[in-house]
């Protein structure tokens, strides 16, 4: 008799220690589903900020890229007053800034999002080439 009590109470808690397993690891399974959830919604969240911050420098650069063209319509209206042999230099070096500020812009365009990595690669040797080209503008005249 003591042995059939004490073998039912090694089956009882060797069963109750399986189903606490069991119902742990399904504890584990949920809280591992919960994080994946999270992680994909982090993530999510993550990449629609970096695609608005792209979208917002384009807009910046497009916003540059029209105020040079302004000023280069300026310069062409200040030469039209000079002597044919400086006009002639001076709308050479004007066809040199329009064509960079165009390449300019051609090179945002074509500008793929492919990760934040690349895009700090990207933006740091544009805003070089959008600050050389600004410093072009400004030293034109002088």
């Amino acid at each position: 008799m003591k042995n059939s009590i004490l073998t039912l109470s090694i089956y009882t808690c060797l069963s109750a220690a399986i189903f606490t397993s069991c119902s742990s690891t399904t504890d584990k399974v949920e809280q591992a589903e919960n994080k994946v959830i999270d992680a994909n919604w982090e993530l999510e969240k993550a990449n629609k900020e970096h695609l608005e911050e792209v979208e917002k420098y384009r807009k910046e650069v497009e916003n540059k890229i029209e105020a040079n063209n302004k000023i280069i319509a300026d310069f062409n209206a200040r030469i039209e007053n000079e002597k044919n042999d400086v006009k002639a230099d001076y709308r050479k070096k004007i066809a040199e800034l329009e064509r960079k500020n165009t390449d300019t812009k051609k090179k945002m365009d074509d500008y793929k999002v492919e990760g934040k990595e690349k895009w700090a690669d990207f933006k740091s040797k544009f805003n070089s080439d959008l600050e050389e080209l600004g410093k072009a503008l400004s030293n034109f005249f002088s």
